[in-house]
């Protein structure tokens, strides 16, 4: 299958404006956060004598906090998406090994705060009670936990996260301005008028949901990782992306080919040997690819 599409030929849907880059001072906002695969081996947790994977296993664990509180809150994905973005950025710049005259975060007190934080930027806020209550139950791995204002576990909680917004604003910067690549990804289906195919929307969904478990949102921008789903999902439901004006897809949405392979090779190696949902195959069988291969052949 080819992901270029007819380039002589096909159009964008009539009346669409062309996709533009993003703004020189987004890009620069975004780049800060953005490392390589050594400069991540370099976190604190790490230079303090963490293993890399255990550093790698206490991220995972801690959205994976995230996304289970989310669910029991019934808040949108991109919000899940920002929380985590919120949390691997902080464990860029603290460590979760104590030292002398430091007493680190536990990576679900983090998680937690990163949530609360992602809920009032995404403007999908919770009461306090209700984010305290589904934090104790998930950190106690009991969904009927009775939890109120009687219980020592609700004013523990209450008041790390409280306490905990502040160093986690200052540690990231107060850099509150995230682009969550569900947001974007959707643009791009718009664009081609693509949106209705379910089993690419729902392939590329999955793509950006697994990879919210992963540090792709430290190695690669927001838009290079929507474009890397599409990318995943288009393989997987079999759909031609049609190029313009000479150019293939992906240098029309401002994205380069060789980061979109880097992204989905990466995702491929941690998911390839996952077992598929609902017996359908998995995006990532086949998907790895050369970087430097030719794009004809994508």
């Amino acid at each position: 299958m080819h992901l270029t599409g007819d380039t002589s030929s096909s159009q964008r849907p009539s009346g669409r404006e062309p996709p533009r880059p993003p703004p020189p001072a987004v890009v620069e906002a975004e780049q800060q956060w953005i490392f390589t695969e050594e400069e991540l081996l370099q976190a604190p947790s790490i230079v303090d004598g963490m293993s890399p994977d255990e550093e790698r296993t206490l991220r995972k664990k801690g959205v994976n906090f995230i996304l289970q509180v989310g669910m029991m809150l019934k808040l949108p994905q991109t919000t899940l998406s920002t929380a985590s973005v919120f949390f691997n950025r902080y464990l860029m710049r603290k460590s979760l090994k104590p030292s002398a005259g430091y007493k680190p975060l536990h990576h679900y007190q983090i998680a937690a705060t990163a949530l609360f934080l992602a809920t009032k930027v995404e403007e999908n806020c919770r009461k306090m009670k209700e984010l305290v209550i589904a934090c104790v139950r998930v950190a106690l791995k009991d969904p009927n936990k009775l939890v109120d204002e009687q219980t020592k576990d609700f004013w523990k909680w209450r008041d790390t996260i409280l306490y905990s917004e502040d160093v986690l604003l200052e540690t990231i910067c107060f850099d509150l301005s995230i682009e969550p690549p569900y947001k974007t990804m959707y643009e791009m289906l718009k664009y081609y008028g693509i949106e209705h195919n379910k089993r690419l929307r729902n392939a590329s969904w999955a793509f950006l949901s697994d990879s919210c478990l992963t540090e792709l949102c430290l190695l690669f921008t927001s838009r290079t990782i929507a474009a890397a789903s599409l990318f995943a999902g288009a393989r997987m439901a079999e759909v031609d992306i049609p190029g313009e004006n000479g150019k293939p897809w992906w240098e029309v949405q401002h994205v380069k080919l060789r980061d979109i392979r880097r992204a989905c090779n990466m995702m491929a190696d941690i998911y390839e040997a996952t077992a598929p949902k609902d017996g359908e195959r998995s995006i990532y069988v086949g998907l790895h690819t050369p970087e430097d291969a030719d794009p004809t052949g994508a």
